[in-house]
């Protein structure tokens, strides 16, 4: 089975974290979400989400995909994590797949994932001027190789979407859109 994790941090964006999870889930696909450290984590707007297992427990798991939610100051907590770091790190040297929205693709672009691809993030968190080597693009999802980046709260399901069509193929993507009865 396909699986993803989604590490949770005190102030992640809530409306990306649950429908990553929710979405991803729907598509038959096992999520894990992992805390930072032991305990509810408090969302940028005041949700409790509690996680699977903390990053700890995670840190030598075997996953096909690992997403960042973004969200203030869940985004800058993740990049303050060198587990973080390192796991993405292995992802990408491992071939597999790392993706990110909203805040979180700055931490992306601090561990020097993005050197030489596109992505896009929320409006302000990437600056050209401090990120020369990435071609900074205002689309609500962009996917580069095995890097998928997402622009904000508002592409959350389109985010979750495309990680659905990367993992599971176009057609489990489109199964999983139809029974969400969205007007496209």
């Amino acid at each position: 089975m396909t699986r993803v994790l989604i590490p949770l941090a005190p102030g992640c964006e809530e409306l990306e974290a649950v429908t990553l999870i929710d979405l991803l889930r729907r598509a038959g696909i096992e999520v894990v979400t992992a805390s930072l450290e032991p305990g509810p984590v408090h969302c940028s707007r005041g949700t409790r989400l509690l996680a699977d297992l903390t990053l700890d427990e995670v840190l030598g798991g075997d996953f096909d995909m690992m997403v960042l939610p973004g969200g203030l100051p869940g985004a800058t907590n993740l990049d303050a994590d060198a587990r973080v770091h390192q796991l993405l790190a292995r992802h990408q040297a491992e071939g597999r797949f790392i993706a990110a929205i909203c805040a979180a693709p700055k931490v992306l672009a601090n561990a020097g994932l993005l050197q030489g691809k596109s992505a896009t993030a929320y409006p302000g968190c990437l600056q050209v001027s401090d990120y020369p080597e990435v071609t900074l693009l205002t689309a609500p999802v962009v996917v580069d190789g095995k890097t998928i980046t997402g622009r904000g709260p508002g592409t959350a399901m389109d985010f979750a979407l495309q990680l659905i069509e990367s993992l599971a193929g176009r057609a489990r993507r489109d199964q999983v859109e139809q029974a969400l009865v969205r007007e496209l």
